[in-house]
């Protein structure tokens, strides 16, 4: 979509109301590469009745959709009964050729759950992991994504992303009585809930870097307005009033600071808010449209979407507004940059052809590459990792699904999460 039809198409919005086991060094991963064979891993159920059997489940469905990993089918399982206090026959598993072994024991006393693992090397007969989780037994599935975040970075020597949560729109009512509602799950789609009840249309949720608090745009029959939502408290406040439309939030990489854009009387200028002392500073003064700013994770640079070309385009500049230059270069619209928190890319969406891509490009707007293709994909969020992205894809006549694909653009698929959503946004890794 065009920024400028973007822009009126908000405030129409507001009329109308009167989206073979390597080793370590070796098993590290290039994002670059595109070939990448998923490590054969064999994940047993734990020990400890069905609570073992529900982690391992999550475990491996966790390593699956990461794309690097293939767990086994349980039924090709020689050795049964692991316990994670004796090394396992690596014959047996040698057998049906897995590469790595994950195996555990749950222990349940009254409000305490403890976990013991262990993750083996089958070939060379060795452990690489022993940790033990403990927790209450209601959190039995933030320890799986916690193994599998262990898992994952000893595997792969990169930082795992399991252990989050995603922020994002969730739509229900069809067409033309479509209802909005601010939602949070787990990065697997499990746990849903809703944080607004549909008063409002709400848009561009994002969260802060604590994971405690997301900024979100709520619009209403007469205004727009930018919030701040606490998620320990429940608390929700605004920014405070502007002159003209305010939309596209999001926070600094310190917290401290969320830029944002204004509209009034059809151009868009970006600004950005000292939470502390509540003021604004204007960064942009440029006639054309400003919009979508992301912060680079040092808090140093800004990318954002312009339209002062001609066409929707990404931009770099200083956090205080200097030195803005343009990096896309492609034909096409390209819209909402954000930086990895890695520095590495600035995702984007682009509309070329008719189609949408989620692309990625270095900041400086070198290696530019589209990792999707479809009727309609749009609003990339990025992994805590810096590997995977999350967006919204539409089809004809259809609503909007939350996908997922990684810088490589090899492993695409769809989240699990079964209802409509869009403009998803991935947290930090929790505390």
């Amino acid at each position: 979509m065009r920024i400028k039809a973007f822009v009126a198409a908000l405030a129409a919005a507001l009329g109308a109301l009167a989206a073979v086991l390597p080793s370590p060094a070796a098993a590290q991963l290039s994002v670059t590469r595109g070939d990448v064979n998923p490590m054969a891993v064999a994940v047993p159920s734990f020990a400890g009745g069905q609570v073992g059997a529900d982690i391992s489940q999550v475990i491996a469905a966790n390593l699956q959709r990461s794309g690097l990993f293939r767990p086994l089918d349980p039924a090709s399982f020689i050795e049964k009964d692991l316990s994670a206090a004796v090394q396992p026959r690596f014959a047996d598993w040698k057998t049906i050729n897995a590469q790595a072994l994950v195996n555990g024991q749950v222990t349940v006393d009254g409000n305490r759950l403890r976990v013991d693992f262990r993750l083996w090397d089958v070939y060379r007969e060795q452990q690489l992991l022993g940790l033990q989780f403990t927790s209450s037994p209601e959190n039995w599935r933030r320890v799986a994504h916690k193994i599998s975040d262990a898992v994952y970075e000893r595997l792969s020597g990169e930082k795992g992303y399991f252990d989050t949560r995603v922020v994002f729109v969730a739509e229900s009512g069809g067409r033309g009585k479509t209802v909005k509602r601010l939602a949070i799950m787990d990065q697997d789609g499990a746990n849903p809930s809703y944080l607004t009840g549909g008063e409002s249309i709400v848009m561009t949720p994002r969260f802060s870097p604590t994971s405690q608090e997301i900024t979100y745009m709520a619009l209403r029959p007469d205004s727009a307005t930018v919030y701040l939502y606490n998620l320990q408290s429940g608390r929700r406040e605004s920014l405070g009033s502007f002159q003209g439309m305010v939309f596209a939030p999001r926070f600094s990489p310190d917290g401290g600071k969320v830029i944002f854009s204004v509209e009034r009387g059809g151009n868009s200028d970006l600004y950005v808010m000292n939470l502390s002392s509540r003021t604004s500073t204007r960064l942009t003064t440029d006639p054309g449209i400003d919009v979508s700013g992301s912060f680079s994770p040092d808090g140093s640079r800004i990318a954002f979407t312009s339209d002062r070309a001609g066409s929707p385009q990404v931009y770099v500049m200083g956090a205080d507004g200097s030195g803005a230059r343009r990096i896309s270069s492609g034909g096409g619209s390209y819209t909402t940059p954000v930086w990895s928190p890695t520095g590495e890319f600035i995702a984007f969406t682009k509309q070329t052809g008719g189609q949408f891509h989620i692309g990625v490009m270095k900041p400086d707007g070198s290696d530019e590459r589209l990792l999707t293709t479809s009727y309609l994909d749009e609003g990339p969020t990025w992994a805590p990792n810096g590997r995977v992205l999350m967006f919204s894809r539409e089809t004809p006549g259809g609503a909007p699904k939350l996908w997922m694909v990684d810088v490589t653009g090899r492993i695409l698929q769809p989240m699990p999460y079964p209802g409509a959503g869009s403009d998803p946004a991935w947290s930090p890794l929790l505390n």
